[in-house]
């Protein structure tokens, strides 16, 4: 699954990377904070908001998607063009934007981490409890006032800190309210 989602074909004027994040919260509950097209922003700090402006969330919808200031860039308009509820992927690509990310897509998948080490959690929420692992890979054009090693630099920074956001955002939820320990799957996570 790996080598299917995550291995990208490059131009000459284009760099791409990949980051792993190990979340020490169930795949479900994850995937729920993931999967929300429309709410990037419950995760993704340098995101100040989004609407969509076509579509309702699903494959094809396309968002518009305002940055914090401080940011190099005030917005993106960005496409769905994957989701898989069933295997956990999710890519997206920026249609047009006023920042140097351009042509960029990324792919990000969630995988259980089956470690049988997860006793002190299972304890708390019930049998059957493991990490969920998140692989973000991306494909960007390389700015002509750049190179490719600086490109991907950037990127990785920006990924790397939305993955350890979704990481404490997800490690820190209450999930007694809001999904049942016995079927994670049945209920989304509001944002």
């Amino acid at each position: 699954m790996i080598k299917l989602h995550h291995t990208h074909e490059l131009s000459p004027k284009q760099c791409s990377s990949f980051l792993v994040q190990v979340i020490d919260a169930p795949l479900p509950l994850v995937w729920s904070l993931v999967r929300k097209f429309d709410k990037p922003q419950c995760y993704k700090n340098f995101i100040s908001s989004c609407t969509l402006i076509s579509g309702e969330g699903g494959v094809g919808s396309i968002r518009e998607v305002n940055l914090v200031s401080g940011f190099p860039g005030k917005k993106s308009i960005e496409r769905l063009d994957i989701l898989d509820d069933d295997m956990h992927v999710s890519v997206f690509s920026i249609l047009d934007a006023d920042h140097s990310f351009l042509n960029f897509k990324s792919t990000i998948t969630l995988h259980e981490d089956k470690q049988e080490d997860h006793q002190e959690k299972e304890d708390i929420i019930g049998n059957n409890y493991y990490k969920t692992v998140a692989i973000q890979s991306y494909v960007v054009d390389i700015p002509e006032i750049s190179c490719g090693d600086d490109t991907c630099e950037v990127t990785d920074n920006i990924l790397r800190w939305n993955l350890r956001s979704l990481a404490w955002v997800a490690e820190n939820m209450d999930t007694t309210d809001q999904v049942s320990s016995l079927n994670l799957n049945k209920k989304e996570i509001a944002c």
